[in-house]
């Protein structure tokens, strides 16, 4: 069993870290001592103990401290590791609940959406979990695509964007425009785009990097979501999407 003073110490090595990652760059003994109340030999032992272990480094120039690559390669298994079905369900159903439609997660698999979490509020709908949909026609599509490169959408166009409706963005000028309006806004609509009866409104869903990870969206039959409708769909998603966020570690990218 680790005594008081073992614990202490992986206590304020841990704080060390996590400061650290709160860092913009870097930051030297000091700074880190005072902002975490520790005397300054303290903080360079255990510094000094976590560059050993490749979980900081110190720029040779500065003397400063960042985190090590170690860490980076713990993130990555950690970020591998996250089950975001499991962790994403229970908030989608509620919001199912809460707004009496149907709800749906859906991440990017190569050139189109694959929704990995479904909920259906009526249980009258069909469980789209495992379906792939694409990118340009759909709200999810449209918020993930959103965050790629502009020359990812350029590539796509060159491959063809199938007209699903009449009211499928079909010309690569015009998806580039919406694909902005998207990022400016926060959220994207799809209304019968990719299939003639159903709108749908999404948000996106961020990382520990504030990327875009998943996008959540709420989707029905038109008549339900109209436009009228589509600002309290999205402060209802928004808000569901950011406790997802939060639950992978994830940061809510600012517009």
């Amino acid at each position: 069993m680790l005594d008081g003073n073992a614990v202490r110490s992986v206590d304020r090595a841990a704080s060390l870290l996590i400061a650290l990652g709160e860092t913009q760059g870097e930051a030297g003994v000091t700074e880190l001592a005072r902002r975490l109340g520790l005397h300054k030999s303290t903080a360079s032992r255990l510094l000094a103990t976590l560059q050993k272990r490749g979980l900081v480094e110190q720029d040779d120039d500065s003397g400063k401290y960042r985190l090590g690559l170690a860490v980076v390669r713990l993130g990555g298994h950690a970020e591998k590791s996250l089950d975001l079905r499991s962790i994403a369900l229970s908030e989608l159903e509620s919001l199912a609940r809460s707004v009496h439609e149907t709800t749906t997660l859906e991440v990017l698999e190569g050139d189109s959406v694959l929704t990995i979490a479904y909920s259906d509020a009526s249980g009258m709908g069909r469980d789209r979990t495992g379906r792939n949909s694409p990118l340009h026609a759909t709200a999810p599509g449209k918020v993930l695509l959103s965050s790629q490169p502009e020359r990812e959408v350029i590539r796509l166009s060159k491959i063809g964007f199938t007209p699903y409706t009449s009211h499928t963005i079909v010309r690569v000028d015009l998806l580039l425009e919406e694909l902005a309006r998207v990022r400016k806004r926060g959220f994207a609509t799809a209304f019968g785009e990719h299939e003639p009866s159903v709108n749908a409104i999404a948000v996106p869903v961020f990382d520990q990097r504030s990327a875009v990870v998943a996008a959540l969206e709420v989707r029905a039959s038109g008549n339900r979501i109209t436009p009228s409708r589509v600002p309290e769909l999205v402060d209802r998603a928004r808000e569901s999407a950011a406790i997802i966020t939060d639950r992978i570690g994830g940061v809510v990218a600012s517009l």
